[in-house]
């Protein structure tokens, strides 16, 4: 089964933000969608235009039978809840690895700013050091490592690096889980900036956008591939707290975000832990340069931060549809 283009592209965490994304915007090309999933009749249920498949990234035998026919294999699986990080995501990265070998697939993987360390800031190019220091940035820099391995033996990668996502679908993150509360309309903005510092968001439409350009001009592109995007950046670390009040289009308070709660309920949530360990990138201003994206591409992909904002809130619970946005949605929905 092939789609309208004749390419098939297996997606790993298609229920996820980015994952998700992709796989609509890739069918929205012409593409056919195959999705490994641990329970695949209940992703069926609510994506039944892509072909899911029961499996798990965990089970090698399980990608290299998903990956039959693929040209395409988007790494955009995470543990479930993120637990056991450490245990689970390099053994998952080697497994889709094996399987690009197996039928010379294209392996395409969602970076991070978390690989790097402050000795690296505060520009960041797609060469700059890697000299991580937490524990998720030192896993983070290891995958990167063996897919660069990869291809050198006939593995091609594309590998995208952005900022903090925020968008429809990016349940686990600081937009929707820091900022404001999923469900409930904003009465104020928990804003985790220090002032002054700026901060990079990534749009997760735009993201996967970008990762679909590249992979249309895979042809070519260097067999180990690394781009970065600008996104959105907020320069004083005030801009996106701004965005979000403008759009809800009333009074609301801005708060600083309750640092001191973190430490005291990290050993008990997963999330938390997750904000300890990465503090230090609300403290200094990093930013990647996409230079080298524009280059390539002529133009990043970037939605106007304030529609941003907006289809992230409606997504979340926080804001109310416009006409216009059901009918939108309603649209994307018949398509993918």
């Amino acid at each position: 089964m092939t789609g309208q283009n004749g390419q098939v592209a297996l997606v790993l965490g298609a229920t996820g933000g980015i994952g998700g994304e992709v796989a609509r915007k890739l069918a929205a090309c012409g593409w056919h969608v195959r999705a490994l999933n641990r329970d695949a009749a209940k992703a069926r249920a609510k994506a039944p235009d892509f072909e899911w498949v029961q499996g798990d990234a965990m089970n090698a035998e399980d990608l290299v039978t998903g990956a039959r026919g693929v040209s395409l294999i988007i790494h955009a699986v995470n543990p479930p809840g993120y637990r056991d990080w450490e245990k689970l995501v390099l053994p998952m990265l080697d497994n889709t690895i094996a399987a690009a070998h197996s039928v010379g697939a294209r392996i395409v993987l969602p970076g991070t700013v978390y690989n790097f360390g402050p000795d690296a800031f505060p520009v960041l190019r797609e060469d700059s050091p890697q000299q991580p220091v937490t524990m998720k940035g030192a896993i983070r820099a290891e995958m990167e490592r063996r897919l660069e391995i990869a291809s050198r033996s006939g593995a091609r990668v594309i590998i995208v690096r952005a900022g903090d996502y925020f968008g429809p679908g990016a349940a686990n993150s600081w937009f929707s889980q820091g900022m404001v509360t999923p469900g409930k309309s904003v009465e104020a903005v928990k804003n985790p900036a220090w002032p002054g510092v700026g901060h990079q968001w990534a749009y997760l439409p735009d993201v996967a956008e970008t990762m679909i350009r590249l992979v249309e001009r895979g042809d070519r592109l260097p067999p180990f591939a690394v781009y970065h995007m600008d996104g959105f950046w907020d320069a004083d670390g005030s801009q996106m707290a701004a965005a979000i009040k403008r759009v809800v289009g009333s009074r609301i308070k801005t708060r600083a975000f309750p640092w001191w709660i973190v430490p005291l309920a990290a050993p008990f949530v997963t999330f938390m832990r997750e904000l300890k360990e990465m503090r230090y990138l609300w403290r200094e201003p990093l930013r990647m340069s996409n230079e080298r994206l524009v280059a390539e591409l002529g133009s990043e992909p970037h939605t106007p931060i304030d529609d941003a904002v907006r289809s992230s809130l409606v997504a979340l619970g926080c804001l109310a549809a416009e006409p216009n946005e059901l009918e939108a949605r309603a649209s994307a929905q018949a398509v993918y």
